[in-house]
């Protein structure tokens, strides 16, 4: 049901558009960013008739049945793309725990699981200008219901408003996105204790056993037989276990 969403000022952002149907908050942003919008721009829509995740996948983005939003963000850091799907991630897992039944766990490179089921997605996309990043378009998706043809999926509590989703996930999208270079140490260990992957072995993008993340935001999997571990930068990650969470 419609509520009242906060107003840009209330999330310190410079502007909040709400949109009640819209094909998709991504392409919205990307629109937005190309006539000048600046960062800190944040699409919110109540329906996405053409919602999407990584690699063209459909997300179901039905009216009300979850949080459905682009931030758009302005990165001088080249080199925080590699890692920027990771670091927002771990925002949102951290702040959607009081929301939840269970600790949120974080599965590479870019969903949210609650148990075996998924919570939340998230979308990077960047647009450049010769060299440097023009802009990126950070995209989330957070279950409020449970989506038809995903019976096994999480969603947060009953009665959890998106106006409260909103009210501590975009300051901690924001404070993320600011984040330059690499993956520190701490990340990486905020990042290992809410793997949902670690010690794992998986059949894609590469049959192994999940070791962790590396500093550039890489999967590092240990390939059968192998002392060492291989970096996988790109692919979607598949469990080998028959009691995997959906993938």
């Amino acid at each position: 049901m419609q509520e009242s969403l906060p107003t840009a000022a209330d999330l310190g952002l410079v502007a909040l558009v709400h949109r009640t149907t819209t094909a998709s908050t991504m392409d919205d942003a990307h629109t937005a960013a190309g006539a000048g919008a600046p960062a800190g721009t944040l699409i919110v829509a109540d329906t996405q008739t053409q919602g999407r995740g990584r690699g063209g996948r459909v997300w179901e983005s039905g009216e009300y049945a979850g949080l459905w939003i682009t931030l758009l963000e302005r990165p001088q850091d080249r080199e925080v793309l590699g890692v920027l799907a990771l670091r927002i991630g771990m925002a949102v897992a951290a702040v959607l725990d009081p929301f939840v039944a269970s600790p949120v766990r974080v599965k590479w490179p870019n969903d949210l699981f609650v148990g075996d089921g998924k919570l939340a997605g998230t979308l990077i996309e960047a647009r450049w200008r010769e060299s440097l990043v023009d802009w990126v378009a950070i995209g989330v998706g957070v279950n409020m219901q449970v989506p038809a043809g995903m019976p096994l999926a999480a969603t947060v509590r009953t009665g959890v408003t998106r106006a409260e989703l909103l009210r501590v996930m975009i300051p901690a999208m924001r404070a993320a996105a600011r984040l330059n270079g690499g993956l520190t140490d701490e990340e990486i260990a905020r990042w290992r204790s809410r793997d949902l992957a670690v010690g794992r072995r998986i059949s894609a993008p590469l049959a192994g056993e999940v070791v962790g993340v590396g500093t550039d935001g890489a999967l590092m999997v240990r390939e059968p037989g192998a002392n060492a571990h291989t970096l996988v930068h790109a692919g979607s990650l598949v469990f080998a276990d028959i009691y995997a969470p959906n993938s």
